[in-house]
């Protein structure tokens, strides 16, 4: 099971908790949860290793990534604005803890649905 940490906030933000959500599902291997609140002209740009362009091609990814699930996730903050949002945490995976900063554009600005995602993962042990 995965350990989940979250910094406590105002606990009166909508997209707040979605990404929290969302990032859980992510640690976790929830692929459906990821993929019913992506667009179908997702950019997802994995800074250093890859850029998927398409749901098509982002759900072929997340059935891949769903089997590597996380030993631990820290989220450090959630910051949203408008359309724009990022999440910068830690995630400890068979044995190997990363830094990881992702920017997240919506569809609009009371949407849950995203259409671009910028990652940023670092190994830092």
């Amino acid at each position: 099971m995965t350990k989940i940490t979250v910094t406590p906030d105002c606990k009166n933000a909508p997209r707040k908790q979605f990404l929290k959500d969302f990032n859980i599902a992510f640690a976790t291997g929830d692929a459906d949860f990821i993929i019913r609140h992506v667009n179908d002209d997702i950019r997802w740009n994995i800074y250093g290793d890859k850029h998927i362009e398409g749901k098509d091609h982002f759900v072929k990814e997340m059935n891949i990534m769903k089997d590597y699930t996380a030993d631990e996730v820290v989220i450090h903050s959630i910051i949203t604005h408008g359309r724009e949002a990022a999440v910068n945490g830690e995630m400890k995976m068979a044995g190997k803890t990363y830094a990881f900063c992702d920017v997240y554009r919506f569809t609009n600005t009371t949407s849950e649905t995203i259409r671009q995602m910028d990652s940023y993962v670092l190994p830092i042990t």
